[in-house]
This record gives structure tokens, C-alpha cells and sequence, in this order.
């Protein structure tokens, strides 16, 4: 059955599919169950499933996650929400020594069947401990598997994906996706490790992560307008990551850009432009170029906040600086429009 909703409708229908479905999946973390329900994509999960599968917890992250992996040992399928990745910090120990290593330390005999959820990015003035991402921190732990969703169908399929799965996987959801809008068929199944190409093109091959798939769709839309057509590879799930729909891409267009929404230094990005050089270096017809947060702290202001996030914009003139164009007028343009549809930091 298809049906057309945002983001957020997508990940409380997948979450109810998989509890209606197996009632070892349960779902907690710092205010799930409140008025604003995760930026709402909690609704109606307490109303059906009641309050031992759906619960609040203390402002205890080191511990919850400590709770959601001895739930996950003992046959149970935990989904713990972190309503901001910035404070997973705190619950690193878990995560790095012990979540991550379990399976591998029993030689397979202990199964951690637990999905971390956790906001990232850019809101309004969030400043510098509401505002990270870390695909590349968390990615750079073996064990750990790292999903970042962009569309709905998306949000809907990889999460329920993420449950079954017997490995801990860290979903990473960009608060400005919540609101974004699609078609979801309930039946679709999306595997980890599956990367998608958004937009077929032979200009530059555009990898992004996350929110960077919507930047990078507005700057095809301005490119196309001076016939220039970019190609645009959404990663997916960062580990386990599919090489050969990446590879494949750059190979016929010649030119990449990673666009990753995480700092470029040591990161994501960095791994994925030594991978592309290393396969594709015969068929590069110039160096690879990088997007991502400027290596600083988040910064609170507006005018610092468009400096620092990467943007259509960077993506456009990067790809003009790649071709040898002029710079495109871009007075006409509208950009920065989605940060309106967020309400606020809850």
C-alpha cells in the first residue's frame, strides 16, 4: 500500500509496523512519549502500544544506553532515541567498549539487536552542542553500522531494515528532514548498504549524505538552467557502504564532489575521496573536491550559520570552478527556505 507523507509520519508508521509486528521491539529515550513526541515522530505509539513499550527515561544518557543494551542481550529489540546526536558524547563508553564489541568478542554467540536514533544538524541559532552530525566518528568504530535516511520511503524502510537487524545501528535523522514530504510504499524493503542515485547526470558525480542530497537537488535545478546536468549518488547508510554504485558513477562522469554534512577534516568525506581515487584514478579528469562544515564550532548566528553549513550554493560553484564556467546570478534564487518549517528545538 502507497501513501503520501513527511518524514517524521514515515518513521512512527515504520517503528509501529515492527512493534505490531515483533513484541520484543520497544522504543524509549528523553521525551518519546511527550507532547512534542520527537518532532513527532513518536506520535501515537504510546496511545497504541502503552507505556512499557514506549517510555520516557531520566536525563541519564551513559545509563539509558547501558538499559537499551542489556534489553538488546536479553532477546529484547530496543530502539533508543537520543534527541540530540550531540549528547551521545556521553554515552561513548557503552557505545565504543561495549556495544560495538560484544558480538565479536562472544565470536557471534551474543546478538546486539539495537537501533540507536539520534537528530543531527542544522536548526535556528542551535550553536555548537545541538548542531553536530558524526557519521564519521561512529562509522570509524567496527561494529557499528551508521544509516542516514533523506526521503521518507527511506526513513520508513530503513528503520524497520535496522531493527531486524541482529547488529547495533546508529540512524541518524537531519531535524529538516522531518518535515520534507513522499510517497512511502509500506511493502518496499531497502537493505543496508545500498546506496541510491537521486538524479542521473554526466556533468559531476555529487556523493552526499543526509540534508546534502536536498542542497545538492536545488543546485541541479540552478545548473540545469545553463544546461549543466550533476548526477546525484545518496550514500545511505555510510557503514556498511556500497562502493560500486559510487564507483560506477564517477567512472562515467569523470568528476566527483563529496558533499558530506559533517566536518571535511579526518572525516566521511576524506574516506570517500581516497576510495575514489583509488578506483577510479584512469577515469578522474580532475582532483576530487570536498563539502562539509567549516573545521570550527558551530556558530549560533545566522550569517556565520550560512558560512559554516555547506550549501547549494558551494555545490554550484564548486561545480562551475570543475567545468571552467562563469559564476552563475544567483539574485534570483531562493535559498535557506526550509529552516522556516522548524518550530523550534523540541
Amino acid at each position: 500500500m502507497k501513501n503520501y507523507m513527511t518524514f517524521r509520519e514515515a518513521l512512527s508508521l515504520g517503528t509501529a509496523k515492527e512493534m505490531e509486528a515483533d513484541p520484543s521491539v520497544f522504543v524509549f529515550g528523553l521525551d518519546v512519549p511527550d507532547h512534542k513526541r520527537i518532532f513527532g515522530s513518536t506520535r501515537g505509539l504510546v496511545e497504541k502500544f502503552g507505556p512499557e513499550r514506549c517510555f520516557g527515561t531520566p536525563l541519564s544518557e551513559d545509563a539509558m544506553t547501558g538499559v537499551a543494551l542489556g534489553a538488546a542481550l536479553s532477546g529484547l529489540r530496543p530502539i533508543h532515541v537520543h534527541i540530540r546526536v550531540d549528547f551521545m558524547m556521553l554515552a561513548m563508553n557503552q557505545i565504543v567498549n561495549m556495544i560495538s564489541n560484544l558480538r565479536y568478542m562472544s565470536g557471534g554467540k551474543l546478538t546486539i539487536p539495537l537501533v540507536i536514533r539520534a537528530v543531527i544538524g542544522r536548526g535556528w541559532g542551535q550553536s555548537a552542542q545541538h548542531s553536530k552530525s558524526l557519521q564519521g566518528m561512529f562509522a570509524h568504530i567496527p561494529g557499528l553500522k551508521v544509516v542516514m535516511p533523506t526521503t521518507p520511503q527511506d526513513a520508513y524502510s530503513l528503520l524497520r531494515t535496522s531493527i531486524r537487524d541482529d547488529n547495533p545501528v546508529v540512524f541518524l535523522e537531519h531535524r529538516w528532514l522531518y518535515d520534507i514530504e513522499g510517497e512511502v510504499d509500506e511493502r518496499l524493503t531497502v537493505p543496508l548498504g545500498k546506496a541510491v542515485v537521486r538524479k542521473k547526470g554526466d556533468a559531476v558525480t555529487v556523493v552526499c549524505t543526509s540534508w546534502m542530497n536536498v542542497e545538492a537537488h536545488k543546485a541541479a535545478e540552478v545548473l540545469a538552467k545553463r544546461d549543466v546536468h550533476i548526477e546525484i549518488v545518496d550514500v545511505r547508510s555510510v557503514a556498511p557502504l556500497d562502493e560500486e554504485e559510487i564507483i560506477s558513477s564517477v567512472k562515467k562522469t569523470g568528476r566527483c564532489i563529496v558533499a558530506d554534512y559533517d566536518w571535511s577534516y579526518c572525516g566521511f568525506s576524506a574516506e570517500l575521496a581516497s576510495l575514489v581515487y583509488n578506483r577510479c584514478f584512469g577515469s578522474l579528469k580532475q582532483p576530487v573536491e570536498r563539502l562539509g562544515f567549516a573545521h570550527v564550532p558551530c556558530p549560533t548566528t545566522r550569517p556565520l550559520e550560512n558560512i559554516y553549513y555547506p550549501s547549494a550554493v558551494n555545490i554550484i560553484r564548486t561545480v562551475e570552478k570543475m567545468l571552467g564556467l562563469e559564476a552563475t546570478d544567483l539574485s534570483g534564487e531562493s535559498f535557506y527556505s526550509y529552516e522556516h518549517n522548524f518550530k523550534g528545538p523540541f
